[in-house]
């Protein structure tokens, strides 16, 4: 990973290495105060910084007000002001290149380390054709051993993501700006245990998808006036909702489905704030391009190395009589365990579990409904089966926030 550099910029990274360090240990002094309660997701500063580059990609659009409220398209306001519309044009460019804060508007004191580049994942050719893993072979992946922001070793004092193999130092993240005080507490009481810590790539799940499909997820935006890293109340959620839908289906939600939009709503506000952080809505947005536009070949190769083995624990698990096969209620139960990654969250996820469902024509509690329901608990699934029904699933747990970012199965 090293490169050749001279001895003034040895020097210099040295320096930041120290400084980071420094800081790490100074936050980390016992202090009761210090330890703030959990919340749903973190602003900005908690994802990764965009990967400047030339692109017509992430044009803002000039008539786009800075409220991002849809009701602002029905009864124009005051023409948007040069600083208001700079603001909206570097939202769109932070989301065009993955979500973040823009390495300029770090704070420079303190702050000496160079923030990583995004570079959106491109397609290849047999990716939708099926891959092969093998259930009784576990890969055992290991941890990198230099912090992946300064190349440094420093053993007992990395920190691990549970999807991934990098590891890093808690004062490299404050360095950069990555992650708020309450937050870098919480790595630090979960990276080492059997809940774990998603690091800024792994948690911002915005960054699976294309140039092209975020192309089309960004149009969706503007077509709708969403503008990035605001909150969405549920009416702005509905109004959103009923767009899309006049867009597809060349009409309007139906009460069920407005129904089911509000319950989505719920499961993406676990602390009943009566709003949606940005990032919430983005992971769920970016979750339902992938289940559209991808195979579900394609999202088992998103999964990492450490998630196929955890994949491969529970399916064993579940497999008492040891024939490879597995019934649809198991397979059920099992994609509503990835989100129970701590215990106040699986609380929050016995609740919504009941709510939460795909689009029906007919309601739950009808019989048809029901015999239908018997007969998928009773199915058999094999072990590509239950990797495949579960990956959309694996990918949606990646995020640290309580929020349930995708529908869970009845």
């Amino acid at each position: 990973m090293g490169v050749l550099m001279s001895k003034k910029q040895q020097v210099q990274k040295c320096t930041s290495v120290v400084s980071a360090f420094q800081q790490g240990m100074k936050e980390r002094a016992p202090s009761t105060t210090n330890q703030g309660e959990r919340s749903g997701e973190g602003p900005a500063e908690s994802l990764p910084p965009p990967n400047p580059k030339e692109g017509e990609h992430g044009e803002a659009d000039s008539k786009v007000g800075p409220s991002g409220t849809s009701q602002q398209a029905a009864a124009p306001g005051p023409a948007p002001t040069r600083d208001e519309c700079k603001v909206n044009q570097e939202a769109w460019n932070r989301l065009r290149d993955g979500k973040g804060v823009e390495p300029e508007d770090l704070d420079k004191t303190g702050h000496q380390l160079t923030p990583p580049a995004f570079v959106r994942p491109k397609r290849d050719a047999n990716d939708d054709q099926p891959v092969e893993i093998a259930l009784g072979q576990r890969e055992q992946p290991v941890n990198d051993e230099m912090c992946e922001v300064c190349e440094v070793w420093t053993a007992n004092d990395l920190f691990p993501c549970r999807t991934c193999t990098r590891v890093f130092h808690d004062g490299c993240l404050r360095e950069l700006g990555y992650l708020r005080t309450e937050l870098l507490q919480e790595m630090r009481e979960t990276a080492h245990t059997s809940t774990g810590w998603s690091c800024y790539y792994c948690d911002n799940v915005n960054l699976l998808l294309t140039e092209e499909e975020m192309y089309s997820l960004m149009e969706t935006f503007k077509q709708c006036k969403i503008i990035p890293e605001s909150c969405l109340v549920s009416d702005e959620l509905l109004q959103y909702r009923h767009f899309v839908s006049k867009q597809l289906f060349e009409k309007d939600l139906s009460d069920e489905q407005e129904e089911e939009v509000l319950a989505q709503f719920a499961a993406l506000d676990p602390e009943k704030r009566g709003q949606i952080e940005w990032s919430d809505f983005l992971y769920h947005e970016s979750l339902g391009v992938l289940r559209k536009f991808r195979t579900e070949n394609s999202l088992v190769r998103l999964l990492s190395a450490k998630e196929r083995d955890h994949v491969r624990s529970v399916f064993v698990g579940l497999d008492l009589d040891k024939d490879g096969v597995v019934t649809g209620a198991e397979t059920r139960w099992a994609q509503q365990s990835w989100f129970q990654k701590s215990s106040k969250e699986s609380q929050s996820c016995n609740v919504s579990i009941s709510h939460v469902g795909p689009i029906s024509e007919s309601s739950p509690a009808s019989s048809s409904s029901e015999r239908s329901s018997q007969k998928d608990d009773n199915r058999p699934v094999s072990w590509e089966d239950f990797l495949r029904e579960s990956a959309i699933y694996i990918l949606a747990a990646r995020p640290n926030s309580l929020a349930m970012h995708i529908r869970l199965p009845l």
